[in-house]
């Protein structure tokens, strides 16, 4: 009897790991995470806000007291050898930043976490594009199969955000951490090489200079490809 195995790769080789290089589009460019030239904008970004607060729930750092504090973390973060961090800029300001992290180039899989966007980048063409961005450099410029997004089970912004950019669900990890002292059940999501042509065809559409106004509003929502 001959047991299902899966199928044979015509390409089994491995992909490339993440470096630390610069990604421009229309919107936003992605550069090397540095405290020396990022940490005072994200700073000032909205970060040294106490009612600002709220953005740090779901991550495994902050909030800051102060900015010493929030600059060594920053430090950290540029200078880590198991993620890639990337610092998101608007007109040449820092207002966000995202990893490339748990990176298995063998397998060929790779996931994208510690997204901070501060409220100068949230729900902007900025945003969307930081992602359509890193999804482009791991798909055709590194060659994974594989792209993954986890969050807090809680984090329904974050869940929603992975489903409007294309990835699948997956499933829930159960008692998956300990995050700041408490429980985290882990929500997976993932995009395949084999739908990436149609994810990416969707973003260009969107990303397009036809779909905004001429004061910068978006006339098309972002389909799903």
């Amino acid at each position: 009897m001959r047991l299902p195995i899966g199928e044979v790769l015509t390409d089994a080789g491995a992909a490339e790991r993440p470096s630390r290089v610069s990604l421009a589009g229309r919107f936003t460019t992605l550069a090397p995470l540095s405290a020396e030239l990022h940490a005072e904008s994200l700073w000032t970004a909205g970060l040294n806000d106490p009612a600002n607060d709220s953005l740090w729930l779901y991550l495994g750092d902050g909030p800051f007291a102060d900015f010493d504090s929030f600059r060594a973390a920053v430090a950290r973060k540029a200078a880590a050898e198991d993620a890639v961090f990337f610092a998101i800029l608007v007109c040449g300001r820092a207002v966000g930043y995202a990893s490339l992290m748990r990176i298995d180039a063998a397998n060929r899989v790779v996931e994208v976490g510690n997204i901070l966007y501060t409220p100068l980048l949230q729900r902007t063409p900025a945003a969307t594009e930081a992602m359509f961005l890193l999804m482009q450099y791991v798909f055709d410029g590194l060659g994974y199969r594989r792209y993954e997004w986890k969050c807090n089970s809680c984090n329904e912004p974050s869940r929603l955000a992975a489903a409007r950019l294309g990835f699948v669900y997956e499933g829930m990890f159960r008692q998956h951490m300990i995050m700041k002292g408490r429980n985290r059940d882990t929500a997976w999501f993932s995009m395949l090489d084999s739908e990436w042509p149609a994810r990416k065809a969707a973003f260009l559409e969107f990303l397009d200079a036809g779909n905004f106004s001429a004061e910068g509003r978006q006339i098309s929502p972002l389909r799903r490809g």
